[in-house]
């Protein structure tokens, strides 16, 4: 009896992405259980992390390694990459199914609802209320499947282990806090009986010998002296590793390491902050926060990260005293843990709540409830019901909704007749209504502009504005 067809998945990305697909690894042996599953990655990358991930078989990104792949038959092929050479491989083997960007002759094609409508948020995913790791599942494994998932909580350590690990890297220097921050918090927690460990890699090696220098006292500094694998023992020393939204702070996360995201810079907490339950992420109040690129000189999500008030909250942290913790104030930030919403799938949780929801709040809620809809995941009754809070809430923003919609309908018309949109289309009208004319360009290009796709894109509009009546 022949043996099932091996499942591929690639995953060209940084770290961070790699182990954000681990979830669906394991999803993947449950629903497909007896399918062997490869993985291309980046080997700088997955060489460590191979002893901490899910079952797989591992091949780096050469052009010999696509080309012996694509000798063999799949059962399913997922892209989880944007580079073209990840899509110009989903194309030439053969499979079953393909999801994902997949190269056909002279076009790249998204396969997948939910694939898609995550390259409609490139550059628009202001009001995105779905995170990545989700984002990799929903079109292959039942949502029931993800809810039933029980992800174990961060390890707790003894009260006479006094660690936090402050990992002082990132990707790119707008995601990260400055020499200042990590060297005031670090007097801060030393004045708490708490002992700061510096850490990161090679490259933050110079950066951390500065905040080291700056702090005094006993800081145990570590960066650039860890391979992955040593890191992750590391984590099993520690109460609490405060980090930037970067590639180790998924590692402790899957590692049962807790954590606390500092969430600054272009990134979106709701797309790519810790996956498991019961971190925590640190963010802006500025309604522009989870941007995917900055205009301004000085982003405002980089301000007002109080090293004392942090502090305070990585005691209670530490001691469990969730009331405690509500009643720290960090002003102009608030303090969220990440959790599961009703439908299982991932959400934060503000620690401290608000008298009011924040009308961006809102929004994000009604397309949430919209796309969740739209793909099947839920009734539209729930889509109605964020409708109608954001206009008890905040009734003249709600008509702008709608009237923004029906501006919407209005302008697909062109396409209804047969015309291409403008590349800028997403942007021709305002912020809360540009999810919805992000995706319809995205889906439009990716259909040839058919009339099926067409006819789609009005029923959407046609049913944000039915919201409002």
């Amino acid at each position: 009896m022949a043996e099932p067809a091996p499942i591929l998945l690639l995953q060209m990305q940084r770290m961070g992405d790699l182990i954000l697909s681990f979830p669906l690894l394991l999803w993947l042996k449950r629903t497909m259980p007896g399918h062997p599953v490869w993985v291309v990655a980046e080997e700088m990358f997955f060489s460590q992390l191979v002893p901490l991930s899910p079952a797989a078989t591992y091949y780096p990104w050469t052009r010999a390694a696509a080309h012996e792949l694509s000798r063999h038959e799949f059962a399913l092929v997922v892209n989880l990459s944007h580079r073209p050479e990840a899509a110009e491989l989903a194309g030439a083997v053969r499979a079953l199914r393909k999801i994902g960007p997949v190269r056909e002759g002279d076009a790249t094609y998204v396969r997948g609802d939910w694939q898609l409508y995550r390259s409609s948020l490139v550059a628009a995913n202001r009001h995105n209320r779905f995170h990545w790791a989700d984002l990799n599942a929903l079109d292959l494994v039942p949502r029931e499947e993800m809810a039933a998932t029980a992800w174990p909580p961060p390890r707790t350590l003894g009260d006479d282990n006094a660690r936090v690990g402050l990992f002082v890297g990132a990707s790119e220097e707008s995601k990260r806090p400055g020499t200042w921050f990590w060297s005031s918090l670090s007097k801060e927690l030393l004045r708490r009986d708490l002992r700061p460990v510096l850490l990161g890699g090679p490259k933050e090696k110079f950066f951390a010998d500065e905040i080291a220098q700056m702090a005094g006292g006993k800081v145990l500094n570590l960066a650039g002296r860890l391979s992955l694998s040593q890191f992750a023992a590391a984590g099993h020393t520690l109460q609490l590793m405060v980090t930037p939204d970067t590639g180790p702070m998924h590692l402790a996360a899957w590692t049962g390491l807790r954590t606390l995201s500092i969430s600054m810079g272009p990134i979106n907490s709701w797309e790519t902050g810790p996956y498991q339950p019961r971190h925590y992420v640190l963010r802006s109040k500025a309604s522009c926060v989870g941007c995917w690129h900055c205009d301004r000189p000085q982003p405002v999500c980089r301000r007002n990260y109080q090293p004392k008030r942090i502090a305070m909250a990585i005691r209670q942290i530490i001691r469990g005293n969730e009331r405690a913790l509500a009643k720290v104030d960090i002003p102009s930030l608030d303090l969220y843990r990440t959790g599961r919403g009703e439908h299982g799938l991932y959400r934060l949780e503000r620690v401290t709540k608000p008298e009011h929801e924040s009308a961006r709040n809102l929004v994000s809620r009604v397309w949430h409830r919209m796309f969740g809809e739209l793909f099947g995941l839920w009734p539209g009754s729930l889509a109605e019901a964020a409708f109608a809070a954001l206009a008890v809430e905040h009734p003249v923003l709600a008509e702008r909704f709608s009237l923004a919609a029906v501006r919407l309908g209005r302008d697909l018309k062109a396409a209804a007749k047969g015309h291409t949109l403008p590349p800028d289309f997403w942007t021709a009208g305002p912020p809360l209504l540009r999810p919805a004319r992000s995706y319809c360009l995205t889906f439009l290009q990716n259909e040839d502009y058919s009339p099926q796709a067409r006819l789609r894109c009005l029923e959407l509009v046609e049913r944000l504005a039915s919201l409002g009546r």
